[in-house]
């Protein structure tokens, strides 16, 4: 048996190596903190010279995601990463390969906002990515990575419910997980799918050349007649059922007897895991719920502890309050559901969380 192979990175640096080591075909991006690390390992690993993996600094971020549109429709594995304001301007691009059904992966490691912001780390980003982002009826699936591991796990698992499903996914992290640095167990080098595969597994959609098929593919989401249109729509809603339905992925912590429980993602549960030991020690039974896919949201997971009885649910998020929205509308009612959360790129801490759940619950 091959030994493992461990290296201490920080998260973005791992998402190029994943990225080479899953066979991805081409990497489209341009720099922007706190995420410019992907695109400086990437260079400094020259995948070109190796697997042939493309690599290119595009002149702003709506060239490199129409590059990520291009490389896409030929069936390749391609993907992007940006940060918050970046990802604004990658709007139009995301809501065109949504509309094509396209699979590409974009990774955002969000920034404080609005506007340019700061460089501090935000979960600001929850509305635009799991609520379409652009304009349309449309959603990504979205992964929130809590650890360096992740970072490198989520970059295959995105490319394969991408293809699976022909939809974007989005590594959606924050600058404390880019620039965090951790011991990560590397994936063994996979070789880029060849031609003939890439012909087998997306003959019936990508635009690669006529060939043998009887109909050319044509990748557009333009369509005038309204009929039409509409049932575009229906097939892309129907696709979202399934991936609700089957995709959606979470962690529990302690949930088991909790009466209260906390609901976090991505650097926000790190801190709240703490927070949760905390509170035992204190003789309070809380938990915590990680969603690691925000969409599809793990909504039947929240209503099973609603439906058991927890006393309250508290949203943490490192924003004004976004996903609190969706813990809501899964909890139904059944128990109240509050928020606290800092902005601006400043963090809580355990304590301040824990005080945070006792003012607002146990007074």
């Amino acid at each position: 048996m091959a030994e493992k192979e461990v290296k201490l990175m920080k998260g973005n640096e791992v998402i190029a190596h994943a990225a080479v080591r899953c066979g991805c075909d081409g990497y489209f991006g341009y720099p922007i903190t706190p995420q410019s690390e992907v695109m400086e390992t990437l260079m400094e690993l020259k995948p070109w010279e190796t697997t042939g993996m493309v690599v290119l600094q595009a002149e702003s971020e709506l060239a490199s995601i129409n590059m990520v549109y291009g490389g896409a429709a030929t069936g390749k594995r391609v993907m992007t990463s940006s940060s918050s304001p970046g990802i604004s301007l990658m709007s139009e691009g995301t809501s065109y390969l949504a509309a094509c059904e396209l699979p590409c992966l974009i990774v955002n490691c969000q920034r404080g906002g609005p506007g340019l912001g700061t460089i501090q780390p935000s979960q600001g980003d929850y509305f635009q990515a799991c609520k379409g982002g652009a304009h349309g009826d449309f959603h990504l699936i979205v992964l929130a990575p809590a650890s360096v591991q992740e970072m490198h796990d989520f970059v295959e698992l995105g490319f394969q419910l991408a293809f699976k499903y022909r939809n974007p996914a989005m590594i959606l992290a924050d600058g404390a997980i880019g620039q965090m640095m951790e011991k990560v167990v590397l994936a063994p080098q996979k070789p880029r799918r060849t031609e003939a595969e890439i012909e087998a597994e997306c003959n019936s959609w990508a635009a690669r050349g006529k060939g043998t098929r009887r109909e050319r593919n044509i990748c557009t989401s333009l369509e005038l007649q309204s009929e039409k249109m509409e049932k575009i729509n229906q097939r892309l809603q129907a696709k979202y059922a399934a991936i609700e339905a089957a995709e959606a992925r979470w962690e529990e912590i302690m949930c088991d007897d909790a009466e209260y429980v906390i609901v976090a993602f991505g650097s926000s549960a790190r801190i709240c895991s703490a927070t949760v030991e905390t509170a035992r020690e204190q003789g309070i039974k809380v938990g915590l719920l990680r969603p690691i896919t925000l969409y599809p949201f793990p909504m039947k997971a929240v209503e099973a502890l609603a439906a058991r009885g927890v006393k309250g649910f508290l949203s943490v998020e490192l924003n004004a309050g976004q996903m609190v929205e969706d813990v809501r509308l899964a909890v139904a009612g059944k128990a109240p559901v509050e928020h606290y959360g800092r902005q601006g790129g400043m963090m809580f801490t355990p304590d301040e969380v824990l005080e945070a759940l006792k003012e607002k619950f146990i007074k």
